[in-house]
C-alpha cells in the first residue's frame, strides 16, 4: 500500500520521478506545501531574484538537457512576471513545465488576493494550461505535463497549484519517467527526398528549431559530407552544425551575409529541418514565396501542423530532427554530385563575411574583440544573450562548436542573457559560460547576478554599453532621421555594480582592454562583469548614425 502524501510531496516525488535535477524559483505562500517538500529532495533549488529570470533559468537548462525545465512561482505577480520566459520558450519550442501556486478552491471567482485565471491569461503561449482539483491525480497530470511538454513540437505547460490541493493527501504511486516518443519518416519519404537530390543542381540543408542533441548533428553531418551538402543554420540556432566545418554556410538570421541569403534565394532544393522560417530567418517572408516556394522545398518538422502552415512543401515529412537525422544513413548520394566545388564556396563565403568587418574608427571594436574571444572560448563553452543590435556582432564573429553552445531566444526578448547564463553554469558547472547582454538588455535582468554570487556560479557578463537602446534608435534613424525620442539612457559603472553584489568587475575603453580583462576576470574565480563602453555612433557592423541619416536625406 502506497502512502500517504501531501499534495506538495507528491509534486516533488512526481518531479524526482522523472529525473529533474534542478527547480528555479522565486518562493510564494501559496506553495510553501510543495517548498517544504523539496526541503528533504534530492533537488537542486536555486532561488531566484525575478520570476522572469527563474522562467529563464530553466529554459536554458530546457535547450541543454531536452528535457523540460522547471520552474515555481507565486500566483498573480509571481504569473505575470513569469509570463516573459513563457513566450520565449513557446516561440523558441523549448520544453518548459511553470507551477504556479492559486488560491484555494472555494475562493475562486470572489476576487481573492492574487487570483488569476491562468488558462485564459497563459492560454496563446503555452501548449497546456490545467489546474490541480485532486491532489490524487498529481502523479497524472505531471507525467502528461512532460509528454506534452517534450512531444511534437516542444513548448511550455502551465499547471496552477490550489493551495488546499497541496494540503491534501492521497495514496497514489509515482508514474515512472516519461520519455517523448519520436514521430519517424517513412521509408517512402526518405526514398523520395533521395529522388529529389538526385534531381537537384544547387541544393541547401538549413537547420533550425529544437528537438536536436549531439548524436543527430554528427549524423547530419555525415549527411552533409557524402551529399556534399552546403549547411546553414536559422536564426540564433548557429550551434546546430560545427562552425569550422567546411560545409557550413553561415547562418540566416537578421542582417545575414548578402551571399548567403543569395545562395538560398537562387538554390533549387531547400531542406528545412527542424525549424519554421519565421519572420526573421525569412527575412521577412520574402526569401520563399508564399504559399509555393519558387523552388523544390522540403519541410521537416516534428508537430504535423506546422508542414503547410505557411510553404506549401513539395515534400513534407512529419518527423522530429533526432529521428529524421537518424534516418538518413538510408538516403544514399548520386554517382556523381555536380555541386561540390559550388558547396565549398559556401564555406569561403561564410569565413569571408565572419572574418571581416567594416571599420569604423572606433575605440572599442566589437568585431574585433568578438574574434579574439574565438581563441579564449574552449570549444564546449556556452554563449547567451538576449536581444538588441549588439547581438549581431555575437552572432556574426563567434564560431559554435558544438550542440548547446549558444542560448538565444528567437523571440527577441531583452533581459535573457544573464538568467540563462546563470542556468546553464548551474546545469553544467564544468562549461565556460560567456553571456553578452546591451545596457538596455542587462537592466532588464541583471539582478539576477546577486543569484550567480550566491550560488558560486562564475559566469562572465558582458556588458556592451552605447548608452542608449540600440535597435530602437536604429529603426528610428531609419524612419524618423534627426529626431530621437525615447532611446537615450544614463547608466550606471556596471564594473561597480559586479563589485557590489561580491563580483569581479572590469571597465573596457578600447579594442586592446578587452583581452587582459577578460583573462582578469576568468583568473578571479567570481561571477564578473566586463563594462565595454562602445560609440554610440556605431549602430551594426554595417550601419552608423550618420550613414543612416544619410541615406534618409537621399530617400
Amino acid at each position: 500500500m502506497t502512502a500517504a502524501r501531501t499534495g506538495g510531496q507528491l509534486i516533488v516525488d512526481a518531479l524526482q520521478a522523472q529525473g529533474v535535477e534542478h527547480v528555479f524559483c522565486v518562493p510564494g505562500e501559496s506553495y510553501l506545501a510543495v517548498l517544504d517538500a523539496l526541503h528533504d529532495a534530492a533537488i537542486n533549488v536555486t532561488v531566484c531574484r525575478q520570476e522572469g529570470g527563474a522562467t529563464m533559468m530553466a529554459d536554458a537548462t530546457a535547450r541543454l538537457s531536452g528535457r523540460p525545465g522547471i520552474v515555481m512561482v507565486t500566483r498573480g505577480p509571481g504569473a505575470t512576471n513569469a509570463s516573459p520566459g513563457i513566450h520565449i520558450a513557446e516561440h523558441d519550442s523549448v520544453p518548459l513545465i511553470l507551477f504556479v501556486g492559486q488560491i484555494e478552491q472555494g475562493m475562486r471567482e470572489r476576487g481573492a488576493f492574487q487570483e488569476m485565471d491562468y488558462r485564459a491569461f497563459f492560454g496563446s503561449t503555452a501548449k497546456w494550461v490545467t489546474e490541480i482539483d485532486n491532489a490524487a491525480r498529481i502523479p497524472e497530470i505531471i507525467s502528461r505535463a512532460f509528454h506534452v511538454a517534450m512531444q511534437g513540437r516542444p513548448g511550455p505547460v502551465v499547471i496552477g497549484l490550489p493551495e488546499d490541493v497541496l494540503l491534501e493527501m492521497a495514496s497514489v504511486p509515482v508514474v515512472p519517467r516519461v520519455e517523448p516518443v519520436e514521430t519517424w519518416p517513412g521509408l517512402t519519404q526518405m526514398a523520395e527526398l533521395q529522388k529529389l537530390l538526385w534531381a537537384a543542381k544547387k541544393p541547401v540543408a538549413i537547420l533550425g528549431g529544437s528537438g536536436w542533441n549531439e548524436k543527430a548533428i554528427a549524423s547530419m553531418v555525415r549527411f552533409a559530407e557524402r551529399f556534399q551538402l552546403p549547411v546553414a543554420t536559422s536564426f540564433r540556432r548557429a550551434m546546430l552544425f560545427p562552425n569550422a566545418h567546411p560545409l557550413y554556410a553561415g547562418e540566416i538570421g537578421i542582417g545575414p551575409n548578402p551571399k548567403l541569403k543569395e545562395r538560398i534565394a537562387t538554390s533549387d532544393l531547400v531542406l528545412l529541418i527542424g525549424g519554421r522560417m519565421a519572420e526573421m530567418p525569412s527575412q521577412s517572408y520574402t526569401l520563399f514565396d508564399i504559399p509555393q516556394p519558387q523552388m523544390g522545398f522540403v519541410h521537416v518538422h516534428a508537430d504535423a501542423q506546422e508542414l503547410g502552415r505557411v510553404y506549401h512543401p513539395t515534400l513534407g515529412i512529419h518527423a522530429s530532427p533526432k529521428a529524421f537525422a537518424a534516418s538518413l544513413e538510408t538516403v544514399q548520394p548520386p554517382n556523381q554530385i555536380s555541386w561540390e566545388a559550388d558547396a565549398r564556396s559556401a564555406h569561403d563565403d561564410y569565413l569571408g563575411w565572419t572574418n571581416q568587418a567594416p571599420v569604423h574608427g572606433s575605440k572599442l571594436d566589437m568585431a574585433t574583440v568578438m574574434m579574439e574571444l574565438r581563441g579564449k572560448l574552449p570549444k564546449d563553452a556556452i554563449v547567451t544573450n538576449g536581444a538588441g543590435n549588439y547581438a549581431i556582432w555575437v552572432g556574426r564573429f563567434l564560431h559554435y562548436h558544438q550542440h548547446g553552445a549558444q542560448l538565444a531566444p528567437t523571440s527577441g526578448s531583452m533581459g535573457y542573457g544573464v538568467p540563462a547564463a546563470v542556468g546553464a553554469k548551474r546545469a553544467q558547472p564544468h562549461r565556460m559560460v560567456v553571456a553578452f547582454a546591451g545596457d538596455g538588455c542587462f537592466m532588464m535582468n541583471g539582478q539576477e547576478f546577486a543569484t550567480a554570487v550566491q550560488y558560486d556560479l562564475p559566469v562572465i557578463v558582458v556588458v556592451v554599453d552605447n548608452g542608449m537602446y540600440g535597435t530602437i534608435r536604429m529603426h528610428q534613424e531609419r524612419e524618423y532621421p534627426n529626431r530621437v525620442s525615447a532611446t537615450a539612457l544614463k547608466n550606471p559603472d556596471f564594473a561597480a555594480y559586479a563589485r557590489a553584489f561580491g563580483g569581479h568587475g572590469e571597465r573596457v575603453e578600447s579594442t586592446e582592454e578587452f583581452g587582459p580583462a577578460f583573462e582578469r576576470a576568468l583568473a578571479s574565480g567570481k561571477p564578473a562583469i566586463i563594462h565595454c563602453l562602445t560609440n554610440p555612433e556605431v549602430l551594426t557592423p554595417g550601419a552608423t548614425i550618420t550613414s543612416l541619416r544619410a541615406a534618409a536625406a537621399k530617400a
